[in-house]
């Protein structure tokens, strides 16, 4: 309100719960009430995970589908059927690059990452009748956020004892500014990320191989400095 030109009326914030499915049809028919349509859904909701798969417990694995999968075809559901009906809109989910790749410590964020880039690009193929429908994914590598911090662990109730140094990774506004970007270019998908994880993202698609022998070595030295607190 302070730096454009919207008003009150310009402007609805809705406490939403992706895990709480039963409320996302009403959420949306609020919106709808209040806008009358929905021009973009951007879908960023989501946790990460910072733990072993052989220390996990599988109700976090339960949890995190639930939260970062579920919860988003959930809402897109609803939001879609809006969108077939007026024939035009765009749906924008932040996936991540471990959507395309596989890394250490995040075996279950990688599986709900990777199932969201399944899901949206079969999705894509079901729409060819509605060329105005958009469905476009955005894989940003490490940004600035606190989703370190709210990370899940190997088990629902333990916190991640240390963020860590977050320093070198893609500030948040340039992130959220590239995303903004991908969107009004119709973007079906991008990779949005600094050296040298945007190397490995083109490694991982062009040459696999090399992409597993690096992510071995990068894999056990991160491995390490887990267990001893880094």
């Amino acid at each position: 309100l302070e730096i454009s030109n919207l008003s009150e009326k310009d402007i609805l914030v809705l406490r939403l719960d992706l895990t709480d499915r039963s409320s996302h049809e009403a959420a949306t028919n609020s919106v709808l009430k209040h806008f009358g349509k929905i021009d973009v859904l951007i879908n960023n909701g989501g946790r990460s995970q910072r733990s072993l798969f052989v220390d996990t417990n599988l109700d976090v694995y339960s949890a995190i589908i639930e939260l970062n999968y579920l919860g988003t075809i959930s809402l897109t559901k609803h939001v879609l059927n809006h969108m077939i009906q007026r024939k035009r809109g765009r749906i924008v989910t932040v996936s991540s690059v471990m959507g395309i790749m596989g890394a250490p410590l995040a075996t279950g964020y990688c599986a709900s990452k990777h199932a969201l880039q399944g899901f949206f690009n079969s999705l894509r193929t079901e729409l060819t009748d509605y060329p105005e429908i958009s469905i476009i994914n955005i894989c940003p590598g490490p940004v600035q956020s606190k989703i370190i911090q709210n990370v899940f662990t190997e088990n629902l109730a333990k916190s991640l004892e240390s963020s860590g140094d977050q320093s070198h990774k893609m500030p948040t506004d340039r992130c959220a500014r590239l995303t903004l970007v991908s969107t009004a270019n119709d973007l079906k998908e991008a990779w949005i990320s600094d050296h040298p994880y945007l190397a490995v993202c083109y490694l991982w698609q062009y040459a696999p191989t090399w992409a597993w022998w690096l992510m071995n070595r990068m894999g056990k030295r991160r491995i390490q400095n887990f267990k001893s607190g880094v």
